[in-house]
This record gives C-alpha cells, sequence and structure tokens, in this order.
C-alpha cells in the first residue's frame, strides 16, 4: 500500500494521525476522524465524515487504525473532494477549486464553490418541491454529487425556486415543461434570470449558458440570492409586528425598522437566549460553534402545546453533556429535526462556523417558530413597502450595489449606494476627495454622510443634468421618501435609456423615441394595436405590450391565453401577469410589476417599453 503513497504523503500522514491519537495505542475513535481530516487540511462535510466511517472501520470495532485511515486516503487521492492533501493546503476550509468556470478561465483563472452549499441547497430544493409534478425529471437531487448543477439546466428549478421565495413573480403558463429543446431552454434561463433580477438579485455576470453548462460558483451563487431573498421575507417589522418584541429599552420603533434581516436574526436568538438565563451571541459563526446556544434557542422556541393544534415538543437538553463538539452538534440538529428544522446545516457547519449557512439554519428557525408576542397596549401604525419603492430597491440590489438595500431609506443616508448608481450612469465620481466611506467617525459621522449627500446632489445637477429643484443633501440623509424617490427615479430612467443609446446611433433616448418605435414596430408586424403615450389607457388591458412581444419574437405569445373582450380588473391583472413573464422570457430585463401595467403607471410603464425597444434593437 505504500508504494502508492511518496514518502513525503505517508509522513504528513503519519504525523497528524499521531497528533490526533493522544493516547498513543495506535487507534482513533470514529468521532475524532473530524479532527484528523482537519490535521491533513482536509476539513470534509459531515455527510462525507458517515460515509468514510463506514468505509473506513472495516472490522467494525470502533477503532481506526493508522491502515485503515491510509487505505481511505488511497480512495480519495482520485475523488472529487480532494486530488490531494497537498493541493488541499491552498484551499480554503470546505472549499473546492475548480476551472473553467468563466470567460476568464482561458487566461487561467479558477473559481471555487463549496460543497457544503452544494449539498445543504440540493436538499432544500428537494424539500421545496418535492411535491411539484414539473420537477419530477431532476427530482430529488442527489445532495452528495453535481446532480444539483446539472439539475437547473433546463431553468424550470430556478423559475419555481424564484416563485417559492417571491410568489407570483413568473407566470407559471411562460414556463417550457414539455419536450424541451435547446431553445426553449434558453427562453426558460432566460426567464429564471430577468425575474430573479426584477426580485433583488444581483445577476450581472451569469448567463444562460453558465447555467446551462451548470458552471458551480455561479448557480451557487444565484440559489443562495433566491434562497435567502424568501428566508427574509418575513424578517420586517412591517410584515411580522410581533417583531416589536424585540425592542431594547429606550429604543424606538424607527431604530429597529433600521435592522437588516440579519440584525434582527441576531436580535431574535439574543432574545431567547436572554430568557434563557444564557449570555448573548455576537456573531451566528464562532459564538455557535459548540452549539449550546442553539441547544437553548431550540429550547425556548419549541411549541409548549398551549396553541390548538400545535402539539408540545420537548427538547431533549442532554446532548449538551457531550463533550465532543461534533457529537454535541449532532445531538442539537436531532432535536432540530423534532421541530421540522433539520436544513441548511450538518454537524460539520456548525462547528466550523458556516456563516452563510447558518444564517440560512437560524432564518428557517424563525420563519417556523418565531415564539414572538407583539407587546401590548402599544398602538402605532406601520406602513408596509410601497410597490415603487419595492421596485427600486430590487433594482439598486439587482446592479450588486454594496451595501445591499433592505431599506430603501434607511440605507440610502449617507449616499454611498447613490453614488454607486452614479457610476452606473457613467457619471464620474470622485472617490479620492469627495467621498467619505465608513467606518464614520463617533464624533461628526452624521457630518460626514451629509458631505457625500451634498455631493450626491451635486453630482445629479452639474454631471447628471438631473431636475433637482428643491431636492438638497439633507433630504437624502434625512431619508425624505419623497425626494428621495425622485432621485432615485431619475438615476433609474437614465440607466434605462443609456442602454438604447449604447444599443442606436447615439441619438438621444427619450418618451417621444420609444413611443414612435413601439407604434413603427407594431404596424410593420401587422398588430393593429399602438400607443399614443405611456399614459395611454389601452396600455391597461396589456395588449399593446403582449402584441409588441410577438412582433419582437414571433409566434413567441400564445394568445389564446389572452383575453380580450370585456375584461375586467382581474382579466387584466391576468394579461399584465403574463405579459411581464413574456418580456422577460424574451430577453427583456424588466423590473415593473403587472400592476403597474393595469394602474398604467407611466413611470413604470415607460421602462417596460424601454426594455422591450432594447430587446427589439438587438434582434440580427
Amino acid at each position: 500500500m505504500s508504494s502508492k503513497i511518496s514518502a513525503e504523503e505517508m509522513e504528513e500522514l503519519r504525523e497528524a494521525f499521531q497528533k490526533v491519537d493522544m493516547n498513543g495505542n495506535g487507534f482513533i475513535c470514529d468521532a475524532e476522524l473530524n479532527n484528523l481530516f482537519k490535521e491533513v487540511n482536509l476539513a470534509l462535510p459531515g455527510f462525507k465524515i458517515r460515509e468514510i466511517i463506514k468505509k473506513l472501520d472495516r472490522n467494525k470495532d470502533n477503532q481506526i487504525s493508522f491502515d485503515e485511515f491510509t487505505a481511505i486516503f488511497l480512495d480519495l487521492k482520485n475523488d472529487h473532494v480532494a486530488q490531494s492533501f497537498r493541493k488541499a493546503i491552498n484551499k480554503k476550509e470546505g472549499i473546492l477549486a475548480i476551472g473553467g468556470t468563466s470567460e476568464l478561465s482561458s487566461e487561467g483563472t479558477q473559481h471555487s464553490f463549496s460543497e457544503e452549499e452544494c449539498y445543504a441547497f440540493a436538499n432544500w430544493i428537494n424539500s421545496a418541491l418535492e411535491k411539484d409534478p414539473d420537477c419530477k425529471h431532476v427530482l430529488p437531487i442527489d445532495p452528495n454529487t453535481g446532480a444539483l448543477f446539472t439539475a437547473v439546466g433546463d431553468g424550470i428549478v430556478l423559475c419555481k425556486m424564484i416563485n417559492l421565495s417571491v410568489p407570483d413573480t413568473i407566470d407559471e403558463r411562460t414556463i417550457n415543461k414539455k419536450k424541451l429543446t435547446p431553445f426553449t431552454t434558453q427562453e426558460n434561463l432566460n426567464l429564471a434570470l430577468n425575474s430573479a433580477s426584477a426580485i433583488g438579485c444581483h445577476v450581472v455576470n451569469i448567463g444562460a449558458q453558465d447555467l446551462k453548462e451548470g458552471k458551480p460558483h455561479l448557480v451557487l451563487g444565484l440559489l443562495w440570492q433566491i434562497i435567502k431573498i424568501g428566508l427574509f421575507a418575513d424578517i420586517e417589522l412591517s410584515r411580522n409586528e410581533a417583531l416589536a418584541a424585540l425592542l431594547r429599552e429606550g429604543e424606538s420603533l424607527e431604530e429597529l425598522m433600521k435592522l437588516s434581516p440579519e440584525e434582527l436574526l441576531l436580535r431574535w436568538a439574543n432574545f431567547h437566549l436572554t430568557n434563557a438565563g444564557m449570555a448573548p451571541i455576537n456573531n451566528l459563526s464562532s459564538d455557535i460553534k459548540d452549539s449550546r446556544a442553539y441547544f437553548h434557542l431550540l429550547h425556548q422556541i419549541a411549541p409548549d402545546g398551549s396553541k390548538e393544534d400545535v402539539p408540545r415538543v420537548n427538547i431533549d437538553m442532554s446532548g449538551l453533556n457531550e463533550r465532543d463538539d461534533l457529537q454535541r452538534a449532532e445531538r442539537m440538529l436531532q432535536q432540530s429535526d423534532r421541530l421540522g428544522c433539520r436544513q441548511f446545516v450538518t454537524s460539520a457547519d456548525v462547528v466550523s462556523g458556516n456563516p452563510k449557512l447558518n444564517l440560512a439554519f437560524v432564518a428557517n428557525l424563525f420563519n417556523k417558530y418565531p415564539a414572538l408576542t407583539k407587546p401590548e397596549n402599544q398602538e402605532w401604525t406601520l406602513e408596509s413597502e410601497t410597490r415603487e419603492e419595492r421596485t427600486f430597491r430590487n433594482w439598486m440590489n439587482s446592479l450588486g450595489v454594496n451595501p445591499y438595500v433592505n431599506h430603501i431609506y434607511g440605507d440610502l443616508l449617507d449616499a454611498l449606494v447613490i453614488l454607486q448608481l452614479y457610476e452606473r450612469i457613467k457619471v464620474s465620481v470622485d472617490w479620492e476627495h469627495r467621498v467619505n466611506r465608513p467606518p464614520y467617525p463617533k464624533l461628526g459621522a452624521n457630518m460626514k454622510k451629509l458631505e457625500n449627500c451634498n455631493y450626491a446632489v451635486e453630482l445629479g445637477k452639474s454631471s447628471a443634468g438631473f431636475s433637482l429643484v428643491g431636492i438638497g443633501g439633507q433630504d437624502l440623509n434625512d431619508g425624505n421618501a419623497t425626494l428621495t424617490l425622485a432621485l432615485v427615479w431619475q438615476l433609474m430612467r437614465r440607466y434605462t435609456l443609456n442602454v438604447l443609446e449604447d444599443l442606436g446611433d447615439g441619438e438621444v433616448a427619450g418618451d417621444e423615441l420609444i413611443v414612435n418605435w413601439v407604434n413603427k414596430t407594431l404596424a410593420e408586424a401587422g398588430k393593429t394595436s399602438s400607443i399614443n403615450s405611456f399614459k395611454d389607457k389601452e396600455i391597461s388591458t396589456s395588449l399593446p405590450v403582449l402584441d409588441l412581444i410577438d412582433a419582437i419574437q414571433p409566434e413567441s405569445v400564445n394568445f389564446d391565453l389572452v383575453k380580450r373582450e370585456s375584461l375586467s380588473d382581474e382579466d387584466k391583472l391576468d394579461n399584465a401577469k403574463y405579459a411581464v413573464s413574456m418580456a422577460r422570457k424574451i430577453g427583456a430585463r424588466v423590473y415593473a410589476l403587472p400592476e403597474d401595467l393595469v394602474e398604467v403607471n407611466p413611470k413604470m410603464v415607460m421602462t417596460v417599453f424601454a426594455c422591450l425597444m432594447g430587446r427589439g434593437m438587438k434582434r440580427t
């Protein structure tokens, strides 16, 4: 056996084995195996450890000899998990490096992906879509292989996951589900990508071909964004007033509302830990590695049987006495399974403090068992995010602004996001001399933010040529809703029109140019519909939009699904849902919502026709 392993490798293995074999008896117990793999720079997820134990402990004595361990090393040498221990030294824990996964790969670039994420996301999808008949051809996805990357290749699973995260984003009638061809698969992937963008996913560097080829780092990146949006959907005070129970003494409701979902989740966990008499945690990574906080959190949120139809669940806390972190984590996850919440993390993910997967684990716990009660004798009015605000916020996030915008006003107070948007519309920003960046000083922090806001207004007037009469930096810094939206709308409008100018001959794009192009395209295709402006009441039927889509890509619209006569409001909304999804399906990155068409919101209507014009101008 040793002849198949280099002397240097053998020495590395022997040193690692001796380090873990504390009593020097020549054996390690199965529970120590994870530590042994870590010693040779090959940290493995829990499922892999369990598989290896079955193979490794050949005489079933619960002890692993050096020869047994060496044998499994040989098996792993050609495995996709690790080409060799030496290569693993240069990787992050739990990360696999692969080549050929981007346009840069021809220049030697390597991209990495997390096997833990692959395992977690595959299981989440299996659970979420297990009863969906349209996904039977790829489900269940084997989480132990790369099946996840091929499962998303036809776009159906992605479309379904988007609708699970943000219901009704995609009209199911527009998904190609049977007898798929390369062309109809491409349409599904276009639909998924443009719809993901519309809900706030950053997909600028992801193309349909990348997903069709199952490029791991891109697939996992997109899936995480989609899953996270769904997990965080109800971690918002206006949608879940019981979160007000997390108010601290002297804290205002406005301050609580400014917290991000991540901050609220940590606040929620600490709320229950405090009630359990435990010290608070500072993060969902290093502070949860020993599983003790998780044990107490589960105990606090488990149903006590006081609610009808919700049986009591008793959490077994004896696992706290386990001396080994990995075994303690496994015992904790067994208890989470009793709550139906054993998702996203393995025991190894807990012990390693994987921040992304632990965040998802806690978010899922919150969504199923928040265990919060809205404070009594509290009167307040919480205004939900408007459709327009949500559309603008999703547009900003889809462009990859940093930080991520959770609250459109609170997260723009220092204008850093707005300044990034200026760059997206080709307005130069003097980041070195004019922009203050965090961390801001304790004294004068607001002054630094106000300086940024003043600069943002200055750029809008001088470089972008925006109409900002009556708008000052103080308005942005104060979170003035009306005036902030006025600036953001002009940024979005310019961004949309810039695309048209880039595709055309440099002609300045405006409303009249777009309306003329729409009517000319409709007429040339023999369509009878037309529009006078973006306020045309005929747009409420969505017929001009659907006719234009069919003119751009002939025979793409199934007009048997379109209602034409004596339309009720419900009929109009049905048409609008179909129209918006069809626009995205043929490749138009539409951010507007179906309601914008029905209500003929001229701002959003303009973006729909402008995006379709951009798609039409790309025709060969």
